[in-house]
């Protein structure tokens, strides 16, 4: 039965990963996740009663991204984004090239300040609007486009509230968000400034040098100038206050016990109301702008790969990497950044850390390792992630918006950028956080 369970997972899983990228007809990557999860569920490789143990593993972590995503879109409601646009396509003063950094230093903040996901959602439609605005030619968007949603998504690992693949496994490896930060903030930050510099170079003959900003310096021919007359700016100035003010709370209240998915319930209800008694605007522009199959898409993969360790996957990676880890440190951050990177980039993220992290504390680890491993994992998932699009779920929702506005950019053009960029910033991301934890106490 054993031997008969493992080879109908393994089926199940390969033709699964086949139709999320083969995408007969433009098939959602959905579809065939969800399917695969159903069989396993009805053949009885995962009982039932794993759906519950996958609930509680994620739901606080999603409650947290989804309630970041419901202030982005308020946020967006109030004009906040658009305001963004307009004035860095005022401060780039006809230079591409500065557009450029911009794009990489408004998604980077996006991230900051919200999440991943949440920072996809804000930015991609922002790059699309500034590139349409300044009517660039296709080969010159993809540069912004593609910068965007990487640097969007890799700007989730110095912060672990920014990313939901980050939150889920905190807590097992007995770290709390102030001391992911100290470890982490530097190396990610080095592995960051890596990425744009590698992806400025690489995309250095397709950023045009200059480009035509006069027509929108401002004005009554300004195209967006009677949107801003629009603008509640008490409205906009108490939604950013709020924002910053949630965001803050995360590190100030969480070591009191009081839980993220809490503070971001809270917050977004906030905002919701705030507005709702402002403009008498309900949460119909919330349900319908929420990606809410990209939710059922990392459900699905869970249990998946609930269905892969039920059979052995994680004994058998235990084995595998086991005389590494324990070897020293170093071995450890590079084994465990990557084997996160082959994962994600086959089942996603979110699973993929969860695989991880629950391979580490099978190790018997003593405490140290055990985090700079995990911490190592992290980069593996929100970096080396990055060299395929379901390698998470914000390249999935970008691949999404760039769908919905009529905007091709294939898996290919994709892979042909991140192959040449995203190997060398995960491993100087891995040796800046090896020398970083090894030169700092913790």
């Amino acid at each position: 039965m054993y031997e008969n369970a493992t080879v109908i997972t393994i089926l199940i899983f390969s033709l699964t990963i086949f139709f999320m990228l083969w995408k007969p007809r433009g098939l959602n990557e959905t579809v065939p996740t969800s399917i695969g999860a159903m069989m396993l569920l009805v053949i009885g490789i995962v009982p039932y009663h794993d759906i519950l143990d996958i609930f509680n593993m994620v739901s606080g972590a999603s409650f947290t991204i989804l309630s970041t995503i419901v202030m982005t879109i308020i946020l967006d409601s109030v004009g906040f984004f658009q305001w963004v646009a307009v004035n860095i396509i005022k401060k780039v003063n006809g230079s591409g090239r500065r557009l450029f950094f911009y794009i990489a230093t408004l998604c980077f903040l996006a991230t900051m300040f919200f999440n991943n996901d949440g920072s996809i959602l804000i930015t991609t439609p922002i790059i699309i609007r500034i590139v349409t605005l300044l009517n660039l030619k296709p080969h010159e968007k993809i540069p912004y486009l593609i910068t965007g949603a990487l640097v969007a998504t890799s700007a989730s690992a110095p912060i672990a509230v920014s990313n939901i693949a980050n939150l889920i496994a905190l807590k097992i490896v007995n770290l709390d968000l102030n001391s992911y930060v100290i470890l982490m903030f530097v190396p990610s930050m080095i592995g960051i400034i890596t990425l744009v510099s590698l992806l400025f170079f690489y995309f250095k003959n397709d950023i045009p040098v200059a480009i035509k900003t006069g027509y929108y310096q401002g004005g009554s021919s300004h195209p967006l100038s009677k949107d801003f007359t629009e603008i509640d700016w008490h409205m906009f100035v108490t939604c950013i206050v709020l924002v910053v003010g949630i965001r803050s709370s995360y590190f100030i209240l969480t070591p009191l016990g009081i839980s993220l998915e809490v503070i971001s319930i809270g917050g977004a209800i906030i905002l919701i109301l705030l507005r709702y008694f402002r403009f008498g605007k309900g949460i119909k522009d919330i349900i319908t702008k929420t990606p809410w199959h990209i939710l059922l898409f990392a459900f699905s993969m869970y249990v998946i790969v609930f269905a892969l360790k039920n059979v052995g996957l994680t004994e058998y990676l235990i084995n595998l990497i086991q005389p590494l880890v324990v070897a020293n440190d170093f071995n450890a951050i590079l084994t465990m950044g990557t084997v996160l990177t082959i994962l994600s980039n086959v089942v996603n993220n979110l699973p993929s850390v969860m695989i991880g992290t629950l391979t580490l504390t099978e190790m018997g680890l003593d405490i140290n390792t055990l985090q700079v491993s995990y911490l190592a994992t992290i980069l593996g998932s929100d970096i080396g992630a990055l060299l395929t699009p379901i390698g998470t779920l914000a390249t999935l929702i970008w691949m999404y918006i760039l769908r919905e506005s009529n905007i091709n950019v294939s898996w290919i053009q994709y892979f042909k950028v991140t192959i040449m960029v995203i190997p060398v910033t995960l491993i100087v991301s891995l040796v800046s956080l090896f020398l970083w934890t090894s030169w700092i106490p913790y």
